[in-house]
């Protein structure tokens, strides 16, 4: 992985516990690699001091678009390097409940989203979108953008 920013490649090293979750949905990734930006350079500036979280759904939705093999490895990579929510039983169970409780509320949310809220939450982890949908997840903390980042 020796194509990865210096800052990444000295946060594989350290990888000191005071920083940051942020997890980034899906249409960060996307809207950078339509533009040509790599999202590692993109992310290099949150090396030091936060820790990248991702999940199964956030992996999938991304890599799957991705026609270049190159960059798909890379991408690929990228997300091995991740703190990666574990997909169990527990997290479907508490997404499946998510889902019933805002459909009660008719709050009728993608399923992939309430996903990748659970995923999130289960680490306390800050979602970065540009998707509106997480806004309506009771306690879930979402930001459109970070100081720094590129725009998408």
């Amino acid at each position: 992985m020796s194509w990865l920013p210096a800052g990444w490649r000295k946060r594989l090293e350290l990888d000191p516990m005071a920083a940051s979750d942020v997890l980034l949905d899906s249409n960060i990734y996307i809207g950078w690699l339509r533009q040509g930006i790599d999202p590692a350079e993109a992310l290099a500036f949150l090396a030091d001091t936060t820790d990248l979280v991702t999940c199964g759904m956030v992996r999938l939705e991304v890599l799957r678009g991705i026609k270049d093999p190159r960059i798909r490895e890379r991408m690929s990579e990228f997300f091995d390097i991740m703190q990666n929510v574990l997909s169990d039983d527990r997290l479907w169970r508490e997404a499946a409940d998510l889902a019933w409780e805002l459909d009660r509320k008719c709050r009728t949310l993608p399923a992939q989203d309430i996903l990748i809220a659970c995923s999130a939450q289960r680490l306390g982890a800050l979602v970065l979108t540009k998707d509106h949908h997480f806004s309506l997840i009771p306690g879930l903390r979402v930001l459109p953008e970070l100081d720094g980042m590129p725009p998408c």
